[in-house]
């Protein structure tokens, strides 16, 4: 399944917020008048910081399926 990117980054903000999103993924669409829209202009013309965006979507997602009791 695919996810979409603003899928990827509404879910990141929300886990962490902009500040701690920007700690963990240093481009500067997030420290600086964070937006959902500005962050998806930047991150659909810099392949590099789209990549960081999903692994670190991915890496939260196996973390909260870790933590996830059965």
């Amino acid at each position: 399944m695919r996810l979409a990117l603003e899928a990827m980054v509404r879910a990141l903000k929300a886990h962490y917020g902009w500040d701690a999103l920007a700690r963990q993924i240093p481009i500067r669409c997030f420290p600086q008048d964070a937006s959902v829209s500005s962050s998806l202009k930047l991150l659909r013309k810099t392949p590099w910081a789209r990549d960081k965006v999903e692994g670190l979507y991915l890496f939260v997602l196996r973390e909260q399926a870790r933590l996830k009791p059965h």
